[in-house]
């Protein structure tokens, strides 16, 4: 465990010490006075929506010991009343948060992975932290922390660990850069390239140019890609012999392979072939992506030299996220899937690819808008409805400004009029759900987080009996 000492923290930020000890150490920090515990350093973030520098004062009373700001409106004799404790001023917190976290990351010389990809971040990064804790203590992104504020901030976390696994999210060109130049990550995973935030960055080319960013925070890092995602296919063959890489797949000849696939509902079974040996792998929870996220992790495990039976011993015992293909059975019999935490083309497919394996139940999709897509949104929406359509969803009713473009093409695909619907009121969605589900259906909801249809799914959870 290594502390960074107040002195340390002036060094890389070049601020000032109002007032303080040079040789205080930091340990816990936050940005957050509502959740501030006693002895934490609180850093003064200030964004477009808020100004963290208004409630230092608020922060030492709720037992914070140090404080880091960039506007600080009393006078030297003001700030006596807080003498016993630490006051810095930087010019910039942000840019104090990203060079304070790059220190802590120096203090460890553990093995650091970086995850990032269109969809399925959060599940492969849980994943390959299930399997590294098996062998090593693991400090991982909890929930969404991917970005600028949370990556940094779940670094400033480190204290026994001995390795660490972290997301990196993005929605504009070089946020990611700016995330493993803080990481400087030893494995660097990037699970696809899809159409998310595609309305930002204009082109799937630009997409990949950006996940590709992850690359840049470590020249010696080994490369892990899904070799079955188009693009980063093309880019591997392209990139032959310029970086250690290391692919996995279900369908193009990878170096991490899943053989002898068994789908089931409620999980799956696989032989993971490569390096000359097979290993059979239960996967806990049900769809195809999922056995993809598993061999992710276990070509993660096998660059870390951790053993097999670790490996499948992580991967058997891996736990979803709430909100991300959340399965739950009503009294009367209905499953009810709640993937509404994000929605692109290809989660939305990987998702209702999983509700079409429930071959003798009644399957009814909920969806919504699909968000950042630009100018292209209408295709995309459409394209969602074919797949609606081409996985013989019985029931399809839509709620969203954008969705309504999901309906029209199902049922120019040929999906039967009467059970397509539109809705722009979640009353209404509940309402027909209600009129429409039998015992043995299997209700699936997804849209971007923004739309709100976690609060649905949970919502027909309470109503069922």
């Amino acid at each position: 465990m290594r502390n960074l000492k107040i002195k340390e923290i002036l060094e890389v930020t070049k601020g000032e010490l109002l007032q303080g000890n040079l040789t205080y150490e930091c340990k816990n920090f936050s940005k957050d006075t509502r959740t501030i515990q006693k002895g934490d350093t609180y850093i003064a973030i200030k964004g477009e929506n808020f100004d963290g520098n208004q409630f230092w004062e608020q922060a030492i009373e709720k037992g914070a010991e140090c404080v880091i700001v960039s506007e600080i409106k009393e006078k030297a004799e003001e700030l006596q009343k807080y003498r016993n404790k630490n006051i810095i001023k930087v010019k910039d917190t942000l840019e104090a948060l990203y060079e304070i976290a790059k220190k802590k990351r120096s203090f460890y010389q553990i093995p650091v992975i970086a995850v990032t990809g269109s969809v399925g971040k959060t599940s492969t990064k849980d994943m390959i932290a299930n399997v590294v804790s098996q062998q090593y203590k693991t400090l991982k992104t909890i929930g969404n922390n991917n970005n600028n504020i949370g990556l940094p901030f779940t670094i400033l976390k480190l204290q026994e660990e001995e390795a660490m696994v972290l997301e990196m999210g993005m929605n504009h060109a070089g946020e990611i850069r700016l995330l493993t130049n803080i990481a400087k990550p030893d494995i660097c995973v990037i699970t696809n390239i899809g159409t998310s935030h595609i309305g930002n960055l204009g082109s799937r080319e630009n997409i990949l140019k950006a996940k590709l960013e992850i690359i840049e925070g470590n020249e010696q890092a080994t490369i892990i890609i899904n070799n079955d995602n188009d693009m980063l296919h093309k880019w591997k063959k392209q990139n032959e012999g310029k970086r250690k890489v290391l692919t996995y797949g279900i369908e193009e000849k990878s170096m991490i392979e899943a053989k002898e696939i068994k789908l089931k509902e409620k999980g799956s079974e696989f032989i993971c072939e490569g390096e000359e040996e097979k290993i059979k792998v239960k996967v806990p929870v049900g769809g195809i992506h999922f056995i993809s996220n598993s061999l992710c992790a276990i070509a993660v495990g096998k660059t870390m030299k951790i053993q097999n039976e670790k490996i499948i011993k992580g991967i058997a015992e891996f736990e979803l996220t709430k909100k991300r293909m959340d399965i739950k059975e009503t009294k009367n019999g209905i499953k009810i899937i709640n993937d509404a935490y994000n929605a692109s083309l290809e989660a939305m497919e990987a998702s209702l690819k999983y509700l079409s394996e429930f071959k003798k139940a009644r399957k009814i999709a909920v969806l919504g808008d699909m968000l950042e897509l630009g100018e292209y949104s209408q295709k995309l929406h459409e394209q969602v409805g074919k797949i609606v359509y081409d996985h013989k969803i019985d029931f399809l009713i839509c709620s969203g400004e954008m969705a309504k473009d999901i309906g029209k093409q199902a049922k120019k695909e040929g999906m039967e009029p009467n059970n397509v619907y539109y809705f722009e009121t979640k009353e209404e969605v509940i309402r027909k759900l209600k009129e429409i589900q039998k015992t043995g259906d299997v209700i699936l909801f997804k849209a971007s987080n923004k739309m709100k249809f976690f609060e649905l799914a949970e919502e027909m959870m309470e109503c069922n009996p």
